[in-house]
């Protein structure tokens, strides 16, 4: 009867379609993916599976090119599953149930013939339990990617860059600055500078908790950044505490105009920029 692997492979091109519809409708759990999807899913897996052991791969080492269809089948599963809300081990429960419909298919095949039946119940437990495994790697490093672009999302929406008047920009920040925060927020103003020419920029920390070394670092080159780019920047937010804080590290913000509020900040950017504000007369 040939290897086990060439009794799986014979048996997915000749009742393929009839172990897709087992493998789905007894171990579909419908658990946030739809069916159809979940039926795309698993006939890419069974494709996949089919043309590795056809290219020769070897058993259990999905690295090699033989098992790249298998390999990217088996990452679209985690992906979906991932975005859906399913968990790690339900990904791998639905691809272990593929043993059940291929070992009992085998089983009717095989007859009498308990050696061909148990090299192909060795085979098909150790390439499902591969497969299992594969895709939990895969549902983590895809987990892993969506809460990084999540926190990429929290951080531009926490570092919002407003116009406040014509040529003044603001950008409030609240919470801990750290060194990729601030880069974020020196690209995303250093660009609204660029497309509004913008000529002053406000960088408010009232809402920042506490003021190291490094904050100041960043406070720093992000200002420096915004001079090199012909424009001009003012620190507001600047609380008594902060103030101690900044005198006891011996950081220097010599050259830095700063505010204790937003509103001096705006109102000494209006004046640099010719703007008056007077008081309207009732």
């Amino acid at each position: 009867m040939g290897s086990p692997g060439a009794r799986v492979a014979e048996l997915l091109e000749s009742s393929g379609d009839a172990l897709l519809t087992q493998w789905i409708e007894e171990n579909y759990e419908g658990k946030g993916v739809s069916s159809a999807a979940r039926k795309e899913n698993a006939r890419s897996v069974l494709t996949g599976l089919a043309r590795g052991i056809a290219a020769g791969g070897e058993p259990l080492k999905f690295e090699a090119p033989a098992w790249d269809a298998l390999g990217g089948a088996l990452r679209e599963v985690s992906a979906t599953d991932a975005a859906q809300g399913r968990t790690a081990g339900d990904t791998s429960r639905f691809i272990l149930a593929l043993k059940r419909p291929i070992l009992l298919a085998l089983q009717q095949r095989a007859g009498n013939d308990s050696r061909a039946l148990m090299e192909s119940v060795l085979w098909v437990s150790a390439m499902a339990d591969a497969m299992a495994q594969f895709t939990a790697t895969a549902y983590q490093r895809t987990r892993e990617e969506m809460i990084q672009r999540q926190q990429r999302e929290l951080l531009e929406l926490s570092t919002p860059v407003v116009k406040l008047w014509d040529g003044v920009m603001a950008v409030p920040m609240i919470g801990t600055l750290d060194s990729e925060r601030s880069q974020l927020v020196m690209e995303a103003l250093l660009q609204r500078i660029v497309e509004t020419g913008s000529e002053l920029a406000i960088i408010d920390i009232t809402g920042v908790p506490t003021v190291d070394t490094l904050v100041a670092q960043h406070l720093i080159k992000t200002v420096a950044a915004i001079r090199l780019m012909g424009a001009d920047c003012i620190i507001s937010g600047i609380r008594p505490q902060i103030a101690q804080t900044i005198v006891h590290l011996g950081i220097d913000l010599q050259g830095v105009t700063t505010k204790a509020s937003l509103a001096d900040a705006l109102a000494t950017a209006l004046k640099r920029t010719g703007y008056l504000v007077t008081k309207a007369r009732t």
